[in-house]
């Protein structure tokens, strides 16, 4: 499929150097090409060699043409790109590269699939731990962790694959299918890449493309919207619940349950807060089904502390405390940690400007003392807080945030970095800006 064929790779990243690498094996004429000229040095001589040719600073209109076979984008390119129009218009396939990388696996890999609205990088996580710790043989790749492509001839027969999947991929998946697919929630995001939330939702959707009653869908009983798109999925569906013990899984007496078997008490999970508990069920229900015992699970789920960038304890300092959460990309994001505490909050947001509103944060706020508001949605977030009496300082950038929430701070206050925007006014991911963070409270005295 991938054989003999002429390929241009659009965005390099880490997901086009690896997709370049990998068909360079099969005897393909590649042509890579991004935007930026700053590119890793040796990853560029390492291509060289391998007779790709890499075209760094533009994209000039003459070198793409229809005597192209495949168009392989990275995720974060919108389809109203020159070159995905031109490709769709005379008929070259785009797509991306997990879809790619995903036809060189062995048949017989079981993939675990999650994605959702909010859940997915701590979901994902606890499957992998949980499935490595029972010793089974499983891979982390995908939206976190390293490209598809870079694991094609490490991942064997009858090894389990658990990917995150962000709305990006999905967007440009065709033959991709997961044998299990978890979707966490659903809720208004991504609206600027996908043009509207009908369309967001069908395209999430796709994680259960080409399923049948052989494969298993989990899906957020008490998310509506969740529950509406996966009416007519022919997938065998396991539910998840916070509130109904009707379903397959459920928190029932600050226990969790799966199918009327108790796994374990709230009391012994390190992850605090529903969200974390419906991202634990999410969990039990893959590994419940793939027969994991119940020891394996009980061990992750009573050390494992959280991902990096989520809810993230940083440091306590002079009796506050300081947290990242700079995977907080959406409102819906900020609202489940807001909802994390009790203590007055100071909170840091801001970033990219959508085009979203505020709003629905207002009545997540009770406990929000200050709002330190920096980046490109700045002048926006404080509209907001104006108008709902909120008090509000502007800044340009996160260190000015940073040392001005510690000095507007007091003792057993919570600082919160959960800016409800992406990055990219700023920083190049959000993984950036959350390291950043972490520097600067690091260097408060």
């Amino acid at each position: 499929m991938f054989e003999n064929k002429k390929i241009f790779i659009l965005g390099m990243a880490r997901s086009g150097y690896e997709a370049a690498k990998l068909l360079s094996k099969y005897n393909n004429k590649i042509v890579l090409n991004d935007m930026s000229e700053k590119q890793d040095e040796a990853h560029l001589e390492e291509l060289k060699k391998l007779g790709i040719s890499v075209i760094l600073g533009g994209h000039p209109d003459e070198i793409l043409d229809s005597s192209f076979d495949y168009l392989i984008k990275n995720p974060g390119i919108k389809d109203t790109h020159k070159y995905i129009e031109y490709a769709k218009k005379h008929n070259i396939k785009v797509i991306n590269e997990v879809e790619m990388a995903y036809h060189f696996l062995p048949r017989d890999v079981k993939i675990i699939g999650i994605t959702g609205t909010n859940g997915k990088t701590t979901t994902t996580t606890l499957i992998y731990e949980i499935l490595k710790k029972a010793g089974l043989p499983v891979h982390l790749a995908g939206n976190m962790g390293y490209p598809l492509s870079s694991f094609i001839g490490k991942i064997k027969q009858g090894d389990y694959l658990v990917t995150e999947i962000s709305i990006q991929q999905l967007t440009n998946f065709i033959d991709f299918k997961t044998n299990i697919s978890v979707l966490t929630n659903l809720s208004e995001a991504h609206i600027d890449h996908v043009g509207s939330y009908s369309n967001y939702k069908l395209i999430k959707k796709r994680i259960f493309n080409h399923h049948d009653k052989k494969d298993l869908a989990i899906i957020n009983h008490e998310d509506k919207d969740s529950m509406e798109i996966t009416k007519d999925i022919k997938s065998t569906k396991i539910y998840f619940s916070s509130k109904n013990c009707d379903t397959d899984i459920c928190l029932k007496n600050n226990s969790i349950y799966y199918k009327d078997e108790k796994i374990i008490d709230t009391k012994d999970i390190k992850l605090v807060g529903m969200h974390n508990y419906e991202n634990i069920m999410c969990a039990i229900g893959v590994c419940k089904e793939l027969k994991v015992d119940n020891q394996y699970i009980n061990e992750v789920l009573e050390t494992f502390t959280g991902v990096e960038h989520r809810l993230e304890f940083v440091r306590r300092l002079k009796e506050r405390s300081f947290y990242n959460d700079s995977k907080a990309t959406n409102n819906k994001s900020t609202m489940i940690a807001l909802s994390a505490f009790n203590n007055p909050i100071i909170i840091l947001m801001g970033g990219l400007d959508r085009g979203q509103s505020f709003d629905e944060l207002y009545p997540y706020m009770k406990n929000v003392r200050n709002v330190i508001a920096f980046g490109e949605t700045k002048n926006k977030i404080k509209e907001f807080c104006d108008k709902n009496n909120i008090n509000c300082t502007i800044v340009e950038n996160l260190e000015e945030a940073t040392n001005l929430a510690y000095a507007l701070s007091e003792e057993e206050d919570i600082i919160l970095l959960s800016p409800a925007c992406a990055s990219w006014d700023q920083y190049k991911k959000f993984e950036d800006r959350g390291d950043e963070f972490k520097k600067f409270v690091n260097e408060l005295k």
